[in-house]
């Protein structure tokens, strides 16, 4: 059986890791807790669960040709242990049912008992690459009837669809993704020509396939020179590169958890759709956390931010690898009336969606299919550091399908998705929208952004006040 080479672009995640900026999503899942041993129980049926997910089961490794590929096969020694970890202060919440604070937290590192300062260092440790590139930590919840649990999955594994799916394959059992209507084609398959005769009519269309590769790839390539250079990007955007052969960065992570009516609400009241009013309120947060800061607001146009977009058919069930490309959004920092700020962004939006996903400087992620996986082996590290240069913040937004998740009879009642960062960049915002809750996902370098909890609070003020003005 030949094996199953990554696609262009999981391979350019996995050969631009490094262990100061690993590529791993995560999600931190913060659940009901319905008796002292529920923290184990979930523990061990993630275990058990893995085990039977084929897709959680694939490790990735060099192959000889072509030259620089990777490609996928079942881990002979896979191991449900070097995956699924119960930490020291979950467990100590699931024996006693009470607070666990100022105990040991295992690989957590903390004795916390809000799970998001123990996802932080967490997220800074990149995934084992010998093994299959997934890890669950079942942690301790912020109460004594809650826990949590963080998914971390290698963005070569999967984008935030993908992810999502192998994630709700472990979880109680859940309707599948459905489907679109299928696509009616003929009642038998019609036989490919053959002969060379058939070989040269498809010559035409093999190079017209090349001539439109090309000039998609030499259009991203002008969109993005015409986005111009990082200029007037807040310092607060901006983490320092580490030195020859840093080992694991640190990392910090908040979460916000905002009313979707009230979101709603704006968007009734100005238009545009809900992404936009996610994207504005980000917008003024970052306005009124550098100015509690005191740091200097940008002028002009605003930093750089990249907005992923799934180009999976809709209605497709999502599985493994990436299928992405982004949109190029300049925030309106210096916009300081918050109606303006979301018309701008509209217009912004308005306009990359009438390019489309394939267009434009966002849309970066394309051009990894015109490069060799030789060219991927030895030029990861070079796209890397040039991150800084394409965009200057990650803003994703993750869609959950309308189901109310369960593991071992325990509600999963928040759930924060968690963005990797880019190197040279302090700050990745990743939102998702659950059971009629809007959740911000904030992951930052630590040592840059030292108050990733003031800008959290930010995202709240920012809500409050665009209530007000448009109640």
């Amino acid at each position: 059986m030949s094996p199953e080479h990554l696609s262009p672009l999981d391979l350019a995640f996995w050969r631009i890791e490094s262990a100061a900026h690993p590529m791993h999503l995560g999600a931190l899942a913060v659940l009901s807790a319905d008796g002292p041993d529920a923290a184990a129980r979930a523990a061990a049926l993630l275990a058990e669960r893995c085990a039977g997910l084929p897709g959680l089961r694939r490790r990735i490794h060099d192959v000889l040709l072509p030259v620089g590929a990777a490609a996928w096969s079942p881990d002979p020694d896979f191991d449900p242990a070097r995956h699924v970890f119960l930490t020291d202060a979950a467990a100590a919440a699931a024996r006693t049912g009470g607070s666990a604070a100022g105990t040991a937290a295992g690989a957590a590192g903390a004795g916390a008992v809000d799970p998001r300062a123990a996802a932080g260092p967490l997220m800074a440790r990149p995934l084992d690459r010998t093994r299959p590139p997934w890890e669950a930590h079942v942690l301790a919840g912020p109460g004594p009837d809650s826990f949590a649990v963080l998914f971390k999955f290698h963005h070569a594994l999967a984008d935030g669809l993908g992810a999502l799916a192998l994630a709700a394959g472990l979880f109680d059992r859940q309707p599948p993704f459905a489907p679109g209507p299928a696509v009616r084609g003929p009642a038998r398959p019609v036989p490919a020509p053959r002969g060379p005769g058939a070989a040269l009519r498809r010559l035409p269309g093999v190079f017209a396939s090349r001539v439109h590769d090309l000039g998609q790839a030499l259009e991203i390539g002008a969109a993005v020179a015409r986005a111009g250079l990082p200029l007037g990007v807040p310092d607060a955007l901006v983490a320092a590169e580490p030195g020859p052969g840093a080992g694991a960065g640190s990392r910090s992570v908040a979460g916000l958890a905002l009313d979707l009516d009230e979101v709603n609400l704006i968007r009734k009241a100005a238009g545009g759709t809900v992404n936009d009013v996610l994207i504005a309120l980000v917008a003024g947060a970052l306005r009124r956390w550098l100015a509690e800061r005191g740091d200097p607001l940008p002028r002009g146009a605003g930093p750089r931010a990249l907005i992923p977009v799934s180009r999976r058919r809709p209605g497709a069930a999502p599985g493994a690898g990436n299928r992405l490309s982004g949109y190029l959004l300049r925030l309106p920092l210096a916009e300081d009336d918050p109606l303006r700020r979301l018309y701008a962004v509209r217009a912004g939006m308005d306009r990359n969606k009438e390019a489309g996903p394939a267009r434009g400087a966002g849309a970066v992620a394309l051009l990894a299919d015109h490069v060799h996986p030789l060219g991927h082996r030895l030029g990861g590290p070079l796209v890397a550091q040039a991150a800084r240069l394409l965009y200057d913040i990650l803003v994703t937004s993750v869609p959950l399908p309308g189901l109310t998740f369960t593991l071992g009879g325990s509600t999963v009642r928040e759930v924060y998705p968690l963005a990797p960062l880019a190197r040279g960049q302090s700050l990745a915002i990743a939102v998702s929208t659950y059971k009629g809750t809007v959740h911000y996902g904030l992951v930052a370098d630590a040592a840059a952004v030292p108050d990733l909890a003031a800008l959290a609070g930010a995202l709240r003020a920012e809500l409050d006040a665009f209530v007000r003005e448009v109640s």
